[in-house]
């Protein structure tokens, strides 16, 4: 029998905590409504994926808290809805070895001011929709109550539940997405819900929403035009947005600039795009005797699936703009897996070996259509072709062109001299196709110093360096300093006027009075 007391108390322990991180976050949002406070609700809302991961384990913790802070008469009704939902209410036991976070932790959920009835029914229905959104089975229900708690949020234009409202749009869409039509069906709720958060200045909102409809452009519809008017028409809150909803958008920005082959700006959005967001799992983990615990492990992966996704385009996008990756983004062990059809693309770009190139496009055809970056990667094939010929270039000085058809494996011969004779106009090489031999001359090295390259350059660099010599003499001529010795006179004579101010107050020059008629 005390074996399997001991047994259970730390799964009581575990509820207790819970049950106390829950009625601390509703001391929490009465603060927020009490105060105006948005940060207060906002921490709440940074702690959604720990109560979201422990939510299954404790949902009876979560009927408990619905009973307790749901006691108003004029929210009987919702309270019902939800407990339906939940299993029967956890008993309390011991709730003294749960340590509070703080004083407002320790206090009852039953003490539920009237003003902050509505952000708590909106918390608590988000709750609920994450836990039967987790069930799958359940998505349908999960659907109807989120849209219930979207569409009461929206009709009392509370900026208390502004934040409330971004993360119910945001599940509403996960809702869509698990269930068969998409967020397709989503779409015309979507726009007038973002033009009724544009208009009420809501920040989150507007910015979930706004990553809502490019996923909805890109990601389901390959829509990219549209996308692309939705950026430019409709600003983005950058400046009042929540960091991972800008992640999103700047992974969203940076796949339409590469589809529009402006791959420098493509580049730079997913940069920031994987900047902001969490790190933990690409740094290396410390080595110590000490196992992980295992919410640091969860928290490494939190955002996995963004990262793998975001580097995919990077990695084409550095290939497009004729730049390698570094070979250490292969090695980190949370991409290493994801990254591995891609790393044959990147060598045979390096290395300008068509056939490897080729090989690995047949092979993974399914993984990279899946990622959405075949059509990218297609575009490579002329960097690889171009990287071939410079090699070749190096290599022989002379060539036949079935020697390059072959080396290169292209169709025909008149490819093989349209892919040179461009290589040729664009500078990659320096050499010339003979037509009546069929063959590719490379043009020898001139001696740069036998020309007048060198005496241009010596002669740069001479005037340069009297430039700078004639600059120098005159900021000798009208030295930085000059003025500090007026500045040094003006405050000595202000010295001595004061001085002499002081010395007429003593009356030490009363002596000299006498000499005065």
């Amino acid at each position: 029998m005390g074996d399997a007391k001991e047994a259970a108390t730390p799964q009581q322990n575990s509820k207790a905590q819970y049950l106390a991180l829950l009625r601390h976050n509703i001391a929490l949002i009465q603060r927020s409504v009490a105060h105006v406070e948005q940060r207060y609700m906002a921490r709440v809302l940074r702690s959604l994926p720990y109560v979201r991961r422990q939510l299954k384990e404790n949902a009876s913790v979560l009927a408990l808290v619905v009973k307790e802070a749901l006691q108003d008469k004029n929210v009987e009704a919702v309270r019902d809805a939800l407990l339906q939902l939940l299993p029967a209410p956890y008993a309390e036991e011991g709730t003294d070895k749960a340590e509070p976070m703080d004083e407002d932790a320790s206090a009852s959920a039953a003490t539920v001011s009237a003003e902050a009835v509505p952000e708590m029914v909106a918390y608590l229905r988000l709750l609920v929709v994450v836990y039967t959104l987790d069930q799958r089975k359940d998505v349908p229900v999960a659907t109807q109550l989120c849209k219930l708690a979207l569409d009461q949020v929206l009709a009392q234009n509370r900026r208390s539940l502004d934040l409330l409202g971004g993360k119910l749009v945001f599940y509403l869409g996960r809702c869509y997405e698990l269930s068969t039509g998409g967020l397709a069906a989503l779409r015309d709720t979507l726009l007038g819900i973002q033009r009724t958060a544009s208009l009420r200045h809501d920040s989150e909102t507007n910015a979930t929403v706004i990553n809502l409809l490019l996923r909805l452009y890109i990601v389901d519809g390959n829509l990219y035009d549209q996308a692309d008017k939705l950026v430019a028409r409709a600003p983005f809150p950058r400046a009042h947005a929540s960091n991972p909803q800008v992640a999103r958008y700047d992974y969203y920005v940076g796949r339409i600039r590469a589809v529009q082959l402006n791959y420098s700006d493509a580049h730079a959005h997913l940069q920031q795009a994987i900047r902001r967001a969490p790190q933990q799992g690409l740094l290396a983990p410390k080595s110590s005797g000490k196992e992980a615990a295992p919410d640091s492990d969860q928290n490494r992966l939190l955002a996995a699936g963004f990262l793998q996704t975001a580097y995919k385009f990077l990695i084409i996008v550095e290939l497009l703009m004729g730049d390698l990756p570094e070979r250490a983004v292969f090695r980190i062990a949370m991409l290493r897996r994801a990254l591995a059809a891609y790393l044959p693309i990147v060598q045979a770009v390096r290395v300008g070996d068509l056939s490897l190139f080729q090989s690995t496009l047949q092979k993974h055809q399914e993984l990279f259509q899946h990622d959405k970056t075949y059509s990218l990667i297609l575009r490579l094939r002329h960097n690889v072709i171009k990287t071939g010929i410079r090699r070749i270039s190096l290599a022989y000085s002379r060539i036949s062109l079935a020697d390059i058809t072959r080396k290169l494996h292209l169709e025909s011969e008149e490819d093989a001299e349209y892919v040179i004779a461009k290589a040729i106009r664009d500078g990659v090489i320096d050499a010339r196709v003979e037509h009546d031999s069929a063959t590719m001359v490379s043009n020898e090295a001139v001696d740069i110093y036998a020309t007048n390259e060198p005496q241009a350059q010596l002669q740069q660099r001479i005037n340069f360096c009297i430039q700078l010599h004639n600059d120098s003499v005159k900021a000798m001529r009208y030295s930085l300093d000059s003025h500090r010795a007026e500045l040094a006179s003006a405050t000595a004579a202000r010295e001595r006027e004061r001085e002499l101010a002081n010395e007429i107050a003593d009356g030490e020059l009363e002596e000299s009075d006498e000499d005065w008629p």
